[in-house]
Parts: structure tokens; C-alpha cells; sequence
């Protein structure tokens, strides 16, 4: 069995059109056609991990990865090209029969309803934002906005970016001095104490990620912002309803709600906005239709390492729930090229300081710190050639509670006319 995949897997090295040295459990060594002075390596430790990379199963080759069990010697930039072809299936192709279908559905509605708990939510949130603020802070912009970014010009730096996009959110939501603005999951504050500084709104942040709880009160009080910024450590199922706010932003927060929690959240969202205000919701979708998470092992490697209970909608179902809840789409714009290249920024930004990282995730994260950032490395570069080829992609959907929007224009000409990127408090 292993001369035939080895045999096999020759041949789609000399298809490779890469240069690549295979090492084998064995020893043997196979080389692409195409050799360079020191071409990237990958050396194989055992057998059973050799059936992965045949089968070209990616989520489990990543795991093999961070685990020890294949070791790679090269960039992540061409790690992801080899990755592409090794593909025999795209990861966002399903091809279950309709029966199928329906019972993949069913079992996944039920582990979603019972994963998303309140204190099961707080838990996936600290495990991942809770890593290190240290860490984030080698490769994310200084912000640390941790969404994707918004390259108005190509050739913008992603610090640039980064505050073009959060410019674009205010805009969109028609932000002005005096609205009482909500920000669901605030991150480090990027979005909160942007719309203050330079839309003047009374902001109200909520999180659930100790680390970034304090880095923003911290923020806030270094700004001196505490008379129009708060910032409330809680779940979103238990802000008050009974003083509505004008605009609310949701940026990269529904992929933690959960599938089974839609209704609620989009219901609460409703409560939560006064009559003809605003929402924006911002998050990635799924690439296709009819399936709950990323195929070839790529979702449970994400589940694992990355992102536990987070969960992938189609911009179509999402676009259902929001209907389901009364909140109207006037705008949905989709950003997934930007997303990519703001995934490449992050990942070039993280392996130009690998030693740093790792001395950072060995003091926060001890015996683990290894396979942490091993995990990072193939998450932000797999996540930027999964939003290049579509697996993933990336809405804003701007929605209005029905009702009467009195300051709400009839064009979209405000969204982008302000080159400046910069608002008037």
C-alpha cells in the first residue's frame, strides 16, 4: 500500500509545477520536477499521517501540523500554494443527496442549540480572545482590529485599512453626534472609540473576553472618553431593553452565535433598536449553500484549535433570520477579496516575528505555546486562501428596524464620497 501512494504521490509532484522535497517515514526522499537551491520540505513522520496528505484531507494535514506529525520547512505563502494542489474536492462543495442533507442538518442544529449556552459562550470566547493581548498585538494593527479591513486603495498599508473600514461602518450606519450607539462583541475597542472620537454618539460596548475588557476600560479612560464610552462585560442576552439605542453594530459576531440562535439574536437585536435605526451586521458567511461547516477536516480544525462553536451561515440564510426579525437589508455589500488580503497582512505581520510570538505564547501559554502558534500560522494563511477561492466569504449587511427613518438618505453617495476616511463629532 505505501509503494502505491508513494508511487501516486510522484506523480502529482512531477503535476506539482512547485518546487517541493517529500520526505518519507522511511527515509526516501521525492523531489518536484521544478528543484531550487533549498525548496520548501515537508517530512513526513509516520505512515498514517502519509494518508492524509494522499487523500488531501486539509484540515487534517493542518493538524498533523500543529501536532508534530509532519513538519514543514518553508513560507506559509508557499505552503498554501502546495495545499492548492493536493486539493481533489473544493471544501465548500457538498455532495450529500437530499436525505442527507436534511439529517446533516438536524444533527448539527442540535449540537448547536446545546453548545451555545451562556456559559459555554463566554468559555469559546475567552479561549480564543483570551490567548494573549500580547500576541494579537504583534500582528495586528495598532488598533487591534481583528475584522477584515477595508482597502479603499490597493496599495493602502493595513493600519490604513483598518481605520478606512471603520470609517465605512459609521458612514454606513449614519452615524452622528448625540446617537446612542451599541457595538455587540467590541474586540479591542476599535469601532467603539472610533464612532465616539469622530462621530460624537454615546457608545455602549459589550464583551466577553476578560483581556480585552480591560485593554479598552484602559483605552477609554487614556482617551478621556468615560463620559460617552461604556463598556459592559456581558452577554448580549441580557442587555436592556428598555432604553433602545439608535444604531448597533455587530462586527464579527454572529459566527459565535450559533445556527440554532439566530432567531433569538437577530429578535434581540430588533428589541434592542428603536424604531427606523440601524444595524449593521458584518461577518463571514459560508461559500455555498447546504453544508455546516468547511469539508476536508478544515471546520474541526478550526473547532479545535481556533474557533470552538463558531459556525458558518450562507449570506442567504442569514438574510432569512434577519427578515424573520422585521430588520429590513437596505445595503449588503460583499468584502471577501479584502478580507484575504487583510488575512495575508496578518499573516506575513506574524511570521516576520516568530521568535517574539514565541517567546510571548511560552510565557502566556507554557507547555502549549508550540503548537498555539503553529495553529495560528495555518489558520490566518489557510483563512487567506480560503477567502481567495471562495470557501469563505465576508458581508456587511446594513438592516433597518421597520418603521420611519427619519435621518436615513435615499442614496448611498454618503458611504464613499469621504475619502478622508474621517467623520465629524
Amino acid at each position: 500500500m505505501h509503494n502505491l501512494w508513494t508511487k501516486n504521490f510522484k506523480f502529482r509532484l512531477a503535476q506539482l509545477g512547485l518546487p517541493l522535497s517529500l520526505v518519507l517515514p522511511n527515509g526516501e526522499k521525492i523531489e518536484s520536477n521544478l528543484i531550487s537551491e533549498k525548496p520548501p520540505q515537508l517530512t513526513i513522520c509516520k505512515w498514517s499521517t502519509f494518508t492524509d496528505l494522499v487523500t488531501g484531507r486539509l484540515g487534517d494535514i493542518a493538524s498533523d501540523l500543529v501536532e508534530g506529525k509532519i513538519y514543514f520547512e518553508g513560507s506559509m505563502r508557499q505552503l498554501m500554494q502546495i495545499a492548492q494542489t493536493l486539493l481533489q474536492t473544493e471544501p465548500n462543495q457538498t455532495q450529500r443527496n437530499v436525505l442527507s442533507r436534511f439529517i446533516h442538518k438536524s444533527v448539527h442544529q442540535w449540537q448547536s442549540r446545546n453548545r451555545h449556552s451562556r456559559s459555554t459562550d463566554a468559555e469559546q470566547i475567552q479561549s480564543h480572545y483570551d490567548v494573549s493581548d500580547d500576541f494579537y498585538a504583534l500582528w495586528l494593527d495598532p488598533k487591534r482590529v481583528y475584522s477584515c479591513a477595508y482597502f479603499a486603495d490597493a496599495s493602502m498599508p493595513l493600519a490604513q485599512a483598518q481605520e478606512s473600514k471603520l470609517d465605512l461602518i459609521c458612514r454606513k450606519l449614519h452615524l452622528k453626534s448625540g446617537d446612542r450607539f451599541l457595538d455587540i462583541g467590541s474586540g479591542w475597542g476599535g469601532l467603539l472609540l472610533w464612532a465616539a472620537e469622530h462621530y460624537g454618539v454615546q457608545a455602549t460596548g459589550i464583551t466577553l473576553s476578560r483581556n480585552q475588557f480591560v485593554h479598552v476600560q484602559r483605552r477609554i479612560q487614556e482617551k478621556g472618553l468615560h463620559k460617552r464610552v461604556t463598556l459592559l462585560f456581558a452577554d448580549y442576552r441580557d442587555l436592556d431593553e428598555t432604553k433602545p439605542f439608535d444604531k448597533i453594530a455587530s462586527i464579527g459576531m454572529f459566527e459565535h452565535v450559533g445556527r440554532a440562535n439566530m432567531p433569538e439574536y437577530f429578535s434581540k437585536i430588533w428589541r434592542l433598536l428603536k424604531p427606523g435605526g440601524l444595524l449593521m451586521n458584518h461577518g463571514i458567511t459560508a461559500g455555498g449553500v447546504g453544508y455546516q461547516q468547511l469539508g476536508l477536516g478544515l471546520g474541526d480544525f478550526i473547532e479545535k484549535y481556533i474557533f470552538p462553536g463558531g459556525e458558518l451561515l450562507h449570506v442567504s440564510e442569514v438574510a432569512q433570520h434577519m427578515a424573520q426579525a422585521n430588520l429590513e437589508l437596505v445595503d449588503v455589500e460583499n468584502l471577501r477579496p479584502h478580507y484575504a488580503k487583510t488575512l495575508w497582512a496578518w499573516s506575513d505581520n506574524l511570521e516576520s516575528q516568530l521568535d517574539q510570538a514565541k517567546v510571548i505564547l511560552t510565557r502566556d501559554n507554557n507547555d502549549r505555546a508550540d503548537n498555539v502558534l503553529q495553529a495560528y500560522r495555518l489558520y490566518l494563511a489557510g483563512c487567506a486562501l480560503g477567502f481567495e477561492r471562495g470557501w469563505t466569504s465576508l458581508y456587511q449587511m446594513l438592516a433597518m428596524r421597520s418603521g420611519h427613518a427619519t435621518d436615513y438618505p435615499y442614496t448611498r453617495s454618503y458611504m464613499y464620497d469621504n475619502s478622508t476616511g474621517m467623520g465629524t463629532a
